[in-house]
C-alpha cells in the first residue's frame, strides 16, 4: 500500500529546491529544533506567489525568518513584506538572517504581540500568511480579514495539528484541548464566512487557502 509519507517523499524528490542560503537556513532550523514551513508548504507558497504576484505581504509569526525570506526570494521583486514576531531570541536571529540575505529593505519586522500589532496596521495586503501560535488564529481573524485585500489570499499553516484536529476533544491531552477547540472554531469560521472561499489541504500539517471575495462588504 502506498502511504501518504511515501507520496510526499516522491513529490519532494522532484522539487528543484531553494537557494543555497535558504537551504542552509532550513538545515540550521532543523538542527536547532526551530519550526519552519515544511517542503510541501514551501512549494505551495511558491506557486501562490507566482500566481498572485502580491505587492504587499503580511506574515504573522516570523520565527528566524525562513518563510519571510522564501516569500521575498520567490515573490515579485518589488513586493514588500511585513512580518510579526514577539520572541526576542527569534527576533535577533531573524534580523541577522534578513541582513545576511540583503533583504532588509524589502522585509519589515514588527516586534511585539500580534494581537496588538494587527490592530494598528492599515493594509490592505494581497497575501497574509498565518504561522504563529495556533490557539490564537481565531483571535487574529477579525483584524486579518480587515487587512486582507479584495481578491487577496489568506494562507494558514499547521491547521490539522498532526491529526489531532480529527479527534474528539476528550481524546486530546488536557493541555492541548484549548488549542484543539480554537482551531476547530477557526476552520469553521473560514469555511462559513460569506466573505471567503476556503479550501483545506492535507499537505504538511494541514494548510488552508482562503480567497477574499471581490464582492460584498470588506
Amino acid at each position: 500500500m502506498v502511504t501518504e509519507e511515501r507520496i510526499a517523499t516522491f513529490i519532494h524528490s522532484l522539487d528543484e529546491g531553494n537557494t543555497p542560503f535558504l537551504d542552509e537556513l532550513e538545515r540550521y532550523a532543523l538542527e536547532k529544533g526551530v519550526p519552519v514551513i515544511r517542503p510541501q508548504v514551501q512549494s505551495l507558497l511558491k506557486l501562490l506567489l507566482a500566481a498572485k504576484k502580491p505587492a504587499a505581504i503580511l506574515e504573522v509569526g516570523t520565527a528566524i525568518g525562513f518563510s519571510a525570506l522564501l516569500m521575498s526570494e520567490y515573490g515579485p521583486k518589488d513586493c514588500r513584506i511585513t512580518t510579526i514576531e514577539k520572541y526576542e531570541k527569534r527576533i535577533l536571529e531573524a534580523r541577522e538572517n534578513f541582513k545576511r540575505a540583503n533583504a532588509g529593505e524589502r522585509i519589515t519586522l514588527l516586534e511585539g504581540d500580534a494581537f496588538e500589532l494587527l490592530g494598528k496596521l492599515a493594509g490592505p495586503y494581497d497575501l497574509i500568511f498565518m504561522d504563529a501560535a495556533k490557539g490564537q488564529y481565531i483571535h487574529f481573524l477579525p483584524d486579518v480579514l480587515r487587512l486582507l485585500a479584495a481578491g487577496g489570499l489568506l494562507v494558514s499553516d499547521n491547521v490539522l495539528q498532526d491529526g489531532e484536529i480529527l479527534e474528539s476533544r476528550y481524546a486530546v491531552t488536557r493541555r492541548n484541548r484549548t488549542i484543539h477547540s480554537r482551531m476547530r472554531e477557526y476552520l469553521y469560521e473560514l469555511k462559513h464566512d460569506d466573505r471567503l472561499q476556503t479550501d483545506i489541504l492535507p499537505i504538511g500539517d494541514g494548510v488552508t487557502i482562503s480567497v477574499r471575495k471581490q464582492e460584498g462588504p470588506l
